[in-house]
Parts: C-alpha cells; structure tokens; sequence
C-alpha cells in the first residue's frame, strides 16, 4: 500500500507536502491521547472559553498547542490561524504557505466517547518575506490548494484533497502510517439520507422548513421517496459519513440568536469542506451562494451551510429562489 509520504512525494510540491506531513505527525500525537481517554486526564473542560464563547475542553487546548507548535517551527508555513485563538499567528516569513485549522472538531463528543477530528485548509501566502497578518488569511475558499481532516473514531483517517480529487488514507498503528486506502472517493448526486439539527426546525427560514417537511414526509410527499435523518453534532463525522455513502449535511441560517449569521466558520469548517465536497463531485452552497466563492471579512466568519449531494443542495438553492430570499432572509 502506498504511504501518505510516497502519496505526498509524486503528488504535491515540497513545501505542501512538508506542511501535511507536519499535520499528519500532529494527529497522531492526538490520536494517541484520544486513545488514552480519562488516563490521560483530557477529558472535562479547561474553565475557559474560545473567541467563539464556547467551553474549552482540556483536549481542545492541548490539540490546538501541538499544532501550532509544530507549524510555525515548519519553514514552509508563514502563519497559523486556529479557530481557538483570538489572532492568527505569524511564523516564517520566507514560507509561502498559510494553514487554517480547528484542532478537535466535535470537541463536546469527547467526554462520551464519540468521534472528533481536526480539519485543516491550506492556502498560498502572496507576501513572501513580510510577516503574515489577517488580511493575508482572509482569501475564498477556491485559492486553496489543499484541504483535510484527520478523523479520530474506531480508526484514525484521513480524508485530502490537492485540488484533483479526494483521496483517504487509514493509519496503521503498527507501521504509525498512513496508508492509502481509496485514491478516487466520489459522492453520489442523489441521496435518502440527511443531517441536519432538527431542534433548531422554529428558528429556520421558510425554504429550509418547507425542504426539511418534504424530506420528513418522505413517500407521500412531494420528493415521493423515504428519507432516514442522521445527526452526530460533529461536522466532520456527518461529512466523513458523506464521502462514505453519500448524503447531506446541513446547518442553516437561523433567527435563534440575534445578529448571528451561521453557526459554522468559514476558514476553519465551511471552506476545507466545501472543497472535498466538490473535489468528489458534491456540491456546498450557504443554501444559495457557494461557499468556495465567498470572501471572508475576518477569519471567525460564520455562515450558513448546506453541502453534500448536488441533487439535494441544488433543490434547496432553487426553494430559496422561489421564495425570492437569500440564505439569511435578505431579500435576492
């Protein structure tokens, strides 16, 4: 089977396979403390709260550490944004790479023993010799040149793309490997099963409750076929379940919270999504633009969501275009 390093070496340049190495040594390193659980005292909350305002557990903190640790020491990377920090990160200023991370997504899933992962994006760094600083950082999603996540379940993976496809690879404890173990995941157009928060179905726009009704009457309504609903509170777990055996994945925009545009970052979540998704022939909108297209204002952007099969994303685009709004209500 061929290594992610032989994968790396014919596939991606020096600097940008040098980077993912540099992430693909870090996940193992959480991986195995994931392994360890409540021994290796990770579990709980650290007291704190993340820019986001939400409880930091003590995992999240230490995953963040090793990872911003081991990039702003590679000499390809430029600066470092995590979605648990305030700021972004200056590291080398003769890199020419800059990395966006959110270091244990689903990090509420890790008390009860659930699957969690790390989502990272890669982008070019147009100013070569100047130190990094956020304007650098705040490009569209379509300058990546590479995205992924490790995923920590009953095995480690990882799902990547370098712009020409997906590819996955399983990490073999005994070899401390990863190994490639499908070169060409793609994603069915057409899909029965869905994710989404249906808690949240009072706060929703209309084109979303009409979408979610039609789905939830399932043969005898409009769509005239069954859907199973599937939710695991953590993104990368319902989009690794996509790349598996298709579906879709939605957080929409809701009034729950005042002024609140999205539920899920742009740089750190929608972005490296959104281009494995199309990279394997899904597609990723905010329920009507795409999300790749988007030009962040700051790097803790929040949107709304909704990727996975074309079929079923197109179908909700053209619910809000009936209804003559955008997304998050404005008017088209």
């Amino acid at each position: 089977m061929m290594t992610l390093t032989q994968y790396l070496q014919s596939q991606a340049s020096d600097e940008l396979a040098s980077t993912i190495d540099t992430l693909a040594k870090s996940s193992i390193a959480i991986s195995a403390l994931l392994d360890k659980g409540a021994l290796a005292g990770i579990h709980g909350e650290t007291g704190n709260e993340n820019v986001q305002g939400e409880a930091q557990k003590k995992l999240d903190v230490i995953s963040n550490d090793l990872l911003l640790d081991a990039l702003t020491q590679n000499p390809h990377c430029a600066g470092v944004a995590s979605e648990e920090l305030d700021d972004i990160s200056p590291a080398n200023d003769q890199g020419t790479l800059l990395v966006t991370f959110d270091p244990l997504d689903g990090s509420s899933n890790i008390d009860i023993n659930m699957t969690v992962g790390t989502i990272f994006s890669i982008l070019p760094y147009p100013r070569v010799g100047s130190q990094a600083t956020e304007a650098d950082f705040l490009q569209p999603g379509v300058q990546q040149v590479a995205a992924g996540y490790f995923i920590y379940g009953t095995s480690t993976m990882l799902a990547m793309t370098l712009g020409q496809g997906v590819v996955m690879f399983s990490f073999d404890p005994t070899s401390q490997e990863y190994l490639l173990i499908n070169d060409q995941v793609t994603i069915s157009q057409t899909t029965a099963e869905y994710a989404i928060n249906a808690s949240n179905y009072r706060y929703w726009l209309d084109p979303i409750k009409e979408y979610i009704d039609g789905l939830v009457a399932g043969d005898l309504g409009v769509r005239n076929k069954d859907y199973n609903m599937r939710w695991v509170a953590a993104m990368i777990a319902d989009v690794h379940r996509i790349l598996i055996r298709g579906g879709v994945f939605m957080y929409p925009f809701d009034t729950k919270i005042a002024g609140k545009t999205g539920k899920l970052r742009l740089m750190y979540e929608a972005n490296p999504m959104s281009f494995i998704i199309e990279q394997a022939g899904g597609a990723s909108t905010d329920g009507v633009e795409r999300i790749m297209e988007i030009k962040p204002s700051h790097i803790h952007q929040r949107i709304p969501v909704v990727l996975g099969a074309k079929e079923e994303v197109d179908y909700v685009k053209d619910l809000h275009a009936k209804a003559g709004i955008l997304a998050n209500g404005d008017p088209a």
